[in-house]
């Protein structure tokens, strides 16, 4: 693990920083916490399996460290997930202390295979639901063009400008933190579904991404602060929801000045079927319904696309394109070199 530029802004470390960090750190359970949460975002029942420890045992270690600054917390309906800080002094401490390990220690390296064991017994539950659920997803796929298209569509929207923090908001299979992962420092995806972030971090694990966290969180009231992202998306989740503009008020909130809302769905349509079948609550939104919802929300709409199936495809759906801008001035918020 490399020293980033937002860990090293925390450098010179607080007297009583550093003190209580390093007395954090300096145990043997605690360390090997720090080394195993800095490979992946586990629960206590996780950790209890991998480091062979009582939960309350394990617990009381967490929380020290949590205290520290070492590690960070969040809840997610009954589970807590612990991981590796992304800023400040734990996360510049943590950053420093971690590439003195001998990573070959056969301790270290015993409860990285039984990381393995977990990451596993997550990638079979979430294959499971997947298969429960493929049929339906599929059945909706083949009425559209292809997500290739697609999202080849949404990379061309945003262009080629950097990208700080980029949130995705019903990040579902976190598809779309798979694919700008590689352009942006961090990325967050939200979902409601307990299911679909397992399939989530299973994707991300399974693709080596380290630098985007899916979180479990109600689209219409994000535990949030204002001006947070450069980029935030809403790719096909306006039709599941009763209360459109609500949603899309709410993440022009989350949006940095200069910040971009994108927003990917059906165009209008009459398949009643889904609204009865897969819990649609619209059928599709005309391009004047999602730009003004944009503009009532102090945003500037600009880019509109449709695609549409091509004649005689299968497929009757056409996938509709929406980006907006936040008309304050931009602020760069990149760390210069």
């Amino acid at each position: 693990m490399s020293l980033d530029k937002s860990s090293a802004q925390a450098w010179p470390l607080p007297y009583d920083a550093l003190l209580e960090g390093l007395k954090a750190a300096g145990e043997d359970t605690r360390l090997r916490l720090l080394a195993i949460l800095d490979l992946a975002e586990l629960t206590v029942s996780e950790l209890t399996d991998i480091l062979g420890q009582s939960q309350p045992r394990i617990s009381r270690h967490l929380k020290l460290l949590a205290e520290a600054g070492l590690v960070e917390r969040h809840r997610e309906a009954s589970w807590v997930f612990y991981r590796r800080p992304s800023e400040g002094a734990g996360a510049a401490l943590a950053a420093a202390l971690l590439p003195l390990l001998d990573r070959e220690d056969p301790l270290l390296r015993r409860d990285r295979e039984r990381l393995s064991e977990v990451r596993a017994a997550r990638e079979t539950q979430a294959q499971a639901y997947f298969a429960r659920h493929a049929a339906q997803w599929d059945a909706i796929r083949s009425l559209h063009v292809p997500e290739a298209l697609v999202e080849q569509q949404v990379r061309d929207a945003l262009g080629d400008a950097p990208i700080e923090a980029l949130l995705d908001l019903g990040t579902g299979t976190g598809r779309m933190l798979e694919i700008f992962a590689p352009r942006i420092q961090r990325g967050v995806g939200i979902d409601l579904s307990p299911d679909m972030l397992g399939i989530a971090r299973v994707n991300l694990a399974r693709s080596g991404i380290r630098n985007c966290v899916v979180r479990h969180g109600d689209i219409y009231n994000l535990a949030l602060p204002p001006d947070g992202f450069d980029v935030v998306l809403v790719h096909q989740v306006l039709h599941f929801l009763d209360d459109g503009a609500r949603a899309v008020r709410e993440a022009a909130r989350l949006l940095r000045p200069g910040g971009r809302l994108l927003v990917i769905d059906f165009a209008p349509h009459d398949l009643e079927f889904l609204r009865e079948a897969h819990a649609h609550r619209r059928l599709g939104f005309a391009e004047e319904t999602v730009a003004g919802w944009m503009a009532q929300a102090g945003l500037k709409p600009g880019f509109y696309r449709s695609l549409v199936p091509e004649a005689g495809a299968e497929g009757s759906l056409t996938v509709s394109i929406w980006l907006a801008r936040d008309p304050r001035p931009a602020q760069d918020t990149r760390e210069v070199a």
